[in-house]
């Protein structure tokens, strides 16, 4: 879990002794803060708004939408809204579909949030059946939402270069030899994830 200071000390402190390399980045940088995520609908919904935009843009559309059909959104009235009403809002056409079929599959009970399987692999296979919802966005909501601590996006382009650097890669290293890399920070490999964008996202001065 990445939650609390408690838990991701915790999770740090296994990671630093399976991974000299970490050291390193916590002895420059410090320790990275405790990182939640909402969890729910709205969660996902604002996922799948956030694709292939940039932050401030994803910023801008969620808070059309929120607006549009309140915070966190009326579902039913988003399931019926259409392409136009949404596009009006900055979605694309498949982004508007996107979010009317989540929306649909949440009022219909076939997505339930709150009975997702334990096995985070079974989660992963039950969230990427929604469309819009791809193996990155099911395992960020997995490790931030549900805290779920050995959830790991080794597919994150940052998490790929920032490990393929700290570990010595000869460049960025493929999602399948990270992910047969990591076994040994089990059962805290989401703290990994999150030291990786800590480091990633701070310049070196």
């Amino acid at each position: 879990m990445v939650h609390t200071p408690a838990s991701m000390a915790e999770a740090l402190a296994h990671l630093t002794a399976a991974e000299p390399a970490f050291v390193t980045v916590i002895d420059r940088l410090g320790p990275p803060e405790p990182r939640q995520s909402e969890r729910g609908t709205a969660a996902l919904l604002r996922t799948i708004v956030g694709q292939q935009v940039s932050v401030a843009a994803a910023r801008s559309m969620w808070g059309k939408l929120t607006a549009a059909y309140g915070d966190p959104p009326d579902l039913a009235a988003l399931a019926a809204a259409s392409d136009e009403d949404l596009r009006a809002l900055g979605q694309s056409r498949q982004k508007a579909g996107y979010l009317r079929s989540l929306a649909s599959l949440t009022l219909s009970g076939e997505l339930d949030l709150d009975a997702l399987p334990q096995d985070d692999e079974e989660a992963i296979a039950h969230l990427t059946r929604v469309k819009g919802i791809g193996r990155w966005s099911a395992e960020i909501y997995l490790l931030f939402a549900e805290g779920r601590p050995d959830v790991f996006p080794a597919g994150d382009l940052a998490v790929q270069i920032e490990l393929g650097r700290l570990l010595d890669h000869d460049g960025k290293p493929a999602e399948k030899w990270l992910r047969e890399r990591s076994a040994t920070w089990a059962p805290y490999r989401g703290a990994a994830a999150v030291l990786a964008w800590h480091s990633y996202n701070t310049k070196v001065i």
